[in-house]
């Protein structure tokens, strides 16, 4: 890549140029390597952890997998409310991509911005990946630090491929984390008897549990069959 100019005092350029310079010191498929990962391996990884968790959720009690199952649904929910948000706060900052401002900055994936806003802060990657990281962390304690590690690992990407400044990272993880957190309560609150519902529905209760069908009801020895009624009776005796 080309050399790059100093980044002064400012400590997000500095940080910008030290981490996008490493391209420098590394092999051309690696960069693109790198590039692929971060625009679409990432994310793909954490849906596929996301439908991991949930295959490991369907196997416990009706209380857990329906508390498991209700904050599974809310991870894409938040993501896709902390993408929402982000796009005013976005226009509203307006600040330009890192390239545009800086001289020496490589940009490993020259098509990343097409169709996408010419503003970058704060990082819609970071922000999905940290989203998602976060709600699996409330459904799988230990699965959702491998969440929020992938995202750590996202926002890395974005920066190492000159696509974005330190703090939009910084401020993608911030923002999808306080989503996820600020409004799992009323989340929650809304989704579980939802959940529930399904839980507990003929068809749609496999979604929620592994061969989830609720308990059949207790025979009434009244009105139940001469048969049963002296099978009962045998037991009793």
């Amino acid at each position: 890549m080309a050399g790059l100019t100093t980044g002064g005092p400012n400590v997000d350029v500095s940080l910008l140029y030290g981490i996008n310079g490493l391209t420098r010191h590394t092999p051309g498929w690696l960069d693109r390597a790198v590039s692929v990962i971060g625009e679409y391996g990432i994310l793909l990884a954490l849906v596929l952890l996301v439908l991991w968790c949930w295959r490991g959720a369907r196997r416990q009690d009706e209380a857990a997998a329906v508390e498991s199952f209700a904050a599974l649904v809310w991870a894409p929910l938040a993501a896709g409310a902390a993408l929402l948000l982000n796009i005013p706060l976005r226009e509203f900052v307006a600040r330009p991509r890192p390239a545009q401002q800086h001289g020496g900055v490589e940009v490993l994936d020259p098509g990343a911005g097409i169709g996408h806003s010419p503003f970058s802060f704060v990082s819609d990657h970071t922000t999905l990946a940290m989203a998602l990281g976060v709600g699996l962390f409330i459904a799988h304690r230990k699965l959702g630090f491998v969440g929020i590690g992938l995202a750590l690992l996202e926002g890395f990407t974005r920066v190492y491929t000159g696509i974005h400044y330190p703090t939009d990272v910084i401020g993608g993880l911030a923002l999808g984390t306080a989503v996820v957190l600020l409004l799992a309560p009323l989340a929650m609150a809304l989704l579980t008897p939802v959940v529930r519902a399904v839980a507990r529905s003929p068809r749609l209760g496999v979604l929620v549990r592994a061969g989830g069908r609720a308990l059949p009801r207790p025979v009434d020895l009244a009105q139940a069959p001469p048969a049963v009624r002296g099978h009962e009776s045998d037991l009793a005796a």
